[in-house]
């Protein structure tokens, strides 16, 4: 095994409590040979379970930061987080990709916080659907996939993958109804459903970003898309397992 681990990106928000945003990829990207960056998009005032407040940082500072960690490193792999506006997504986005237009950027839209603080309302369709076209991955929930595709029925996802050739789409099912917990990953010929069940006794501050960063640390490290999202779904569920607090640990099983 190299001992030289791939970079990559984490830009997200800094979370206090580790759960969650910058600290949370950073252990994850770690713990699955990746060696993490972060950049920070957001302050927020939280702990594991009570969201108060956040502070965005403005663009500027966050484009500076991309400056200069590309000054010493390249990046093939940037995850991204909670972001401001789908305006400030453009630009990072743009930027990224002027570095290296193959960069694959793998986007976890966080439209809401677990403790039900929202962030993003009334997204722009054209500019939305412009932005997929230039990313390698979404990662919604199953809620934030309704919102962001208008209620589109699971089964015309991969014609809307066609017909506007966007990214590959994975459809997170941790906050399913029922009692199963699928992953359905969406690409332009092919659906595929990761099979998982509801963990209700070991419910997990931060899954989702240890879900998408899992993902982004697996492909840098040579797993195909649904290889590596395979690889995620198995490490989530072992963060969820390792302790019955809200904080999970990020230790890497074989």
């Amino acid at each position: 095994m190299s001992l030289i681990h791939p970079n990559v990106i984490s830009i997200a928000g800094f979370d206090p409590s580790g759960g969650a945003g910058i600290l949370a990829d950073i252990k994850t990207f770690e713990s699955n040979l990746a060696y993490g960056f972060g950049i920070c998009s957001a302050i927020t005032l939280q702990n594991d379970i009570d969201f108060i407040d956040l502070k965005w940082i403005d663009t500027k500072t966050i484009i500076n930061q991309i400056n200069i960690l590309h000054n010493r490193f390249d990046f093939e792999f940037v995850k991204i987080g909670l972001i401001e506006n789908i305006d400030v997504l453009e630009t990072v986005i743009n930027k990224l990709l002027s570095f290296n237009k193959d960069t694959k950027i793998i986007w976890d839209p966080i439209l809401k916080a677990s403790a039900g603080f929202i962030f993003h309302k009334n997204l722009s369709e054209n500019k939305l659907l412009d932005l997929l076209r230039k990313i390698y991955l979404i990662t919604p929930n199953f809620d934030e996939a309704k919102e962001i595709f208008c209620d589109t029925e699971p089964k015309q996802i991969t014609e809307l993958i066609k017909a506007e050739n966007i990214c590959s789409i994975l459809v997170k099912g941790g906050h399913n109804k029922d009692n199963t917990a699928n992953d359905i990953l969406y690409e332009k010929d092919e659906i595929t459903v990761f099979k998982g069940k509801q963990l209700n006794k070991n419910n997990k501050h931060g899954t989702g970003c240890v879900l998408s960063s899992a993902i982004t640390a697996n492909l840098a490290n040579g797993y195909n898309l649904k290889g590596a999202c395979k690889n995620a779904k198995k490490y989530v569920r072992n963060f969820m397992l390792s302790n019955n607090t809200y904080l999970g640990y990020h230790i890497k099983h074989p």
